[in-house]
């Protein structure tokens, strides 16, 4: 039977302008952004619709910003009548996917990522950590490109997104190290990507702690969609389970490529990317060519993703 995901992405999808016209049109999408500058106390949506791309850039903005226009479009979706049978987050994404699930009110998840993007910003001084994308070799090159690479230093896998398609974190010495070698060994392409923190590894491990007491005083219910999460790329149900999740992914790899493919296995041949930007899409159609991949983040593309799927 052929299943549908929601997927939502993460960190680095942000634009200016991003939500506004899902705003304008649907008022179950202005009401989205009118919760988020309630929660917050600050007009997150003008920041969304009008505000510079350097404030967007900062982390502790760009983390509830991109929650809040993702969950503005799933909430559109839903109304159409639209109901995923699997939800999946690449990162701060995940946040969102349990807010689709019913797991979290949407209120708290905007306020911890606000926080939890503080507190990975403050993990490490700026300048200390890294992060590139390395593209065209292996999973097991990677990682031992890294293990070569850190002496004594933080270098490791951050994301790994597709089979072509690895990001790495760490101190910046460590990471130049690996980058270096990663051309060595035979990488098509080598990317230092323009990050204020080193996520997804051992560094941020000061932040996971952090965050670690916001989310215990969080409610979590049981979800209500199941959900492929980051840590593990399991099947999860029970809301002890996400909350797990959301703490131990602040400093360990996100699993994406094995996330997709267990979503493919489940049956699921859609994936509508739900937020800003096509990231995902594009990750996903890596991994797997035969998956038919959608997209919501303004009118037309919720009209496009509508018309087929009803084709």
């Amino acid at each position: 039977m052929s299943r549908i995901a929601c997927v939502f992405p993460g960190q680095g999808s942000q634009y200016r302008g991003m939500g506004r016209q899902m705003a304008e049109a649907y008022p179950i999408a202005r009401e989205v952004f009118e919760r988020a500058d309630a929660a917050l106390g600050f007009p997150l949506s003008r920041l969304c619709f009008e505000g510079d791309e350097e404030a967007l850039k900062r982390t502790e903005n760009t983390q509830p910003a991109i929650l809040t226009v993702s969950f503005a479009c799933y909430r559109v979706l839903e109304q159409a009548g639209v109901r995923p049978d699997f939800v999946a987050g690449h990162s701060l994404g995940e946040y969102t996917a349990l807010c689709a699930a019913g797991s979290l009110a949407f209120e708290e998840a905007v306020v911890l990522v606000r926080r939890r993007g503080q507190y990975m910003q403050e993990a490490v001084p700026l300048g200390e950590g890294a992060m590139a994308a390395i593209l065209g070799v292996s999973a097991e090159i990677v990682e031992l490109v890294c293990r070569e690479a850190a002496q004594g230093q933080v270098c490791a896998p951050a994301n790994f997104n597709s089979p072509q398609q690895i990001v790495i974190a760490g101190h910046t010495a460590a990471v130049e190290r690996a980058v270096a070698l990663a051309r060595e060994r035979g990488a098509r392409r080598v990317i230092l990507l323009p990050v204020s923190a080193p996520f997804h590894c051992a560094l941020m491990r000061p932040a996971e702690e952090r965050l670690a007491e916001d989310l215990a005083r969080v409610a979590f219910a049981d979800l209500t969609i199941p959900l492929v999460n980051n840590v593990d790329a399991a099947l999860i149900t029970s809301g002890e389970a996400a909350r797990d999740g959301l703490r131990r992914q602040v400093s360990r790899p996100v699993r994406w490529e094995e996330s997709v493919r267990r979503l493919l296995a489940e049956g699921v041949t859609t994936f509508i990317e739900v937020g800003p930007g096509r990231v995902l899409s594009g990750l996903i159609r890596a991994i797997d060519r035969s998956a038919r991949t959608l997209a919501v983040e303004d009118p037309v593309s919720l009209e496009e993703t509508l018309k087929e799927l009803r084709a």
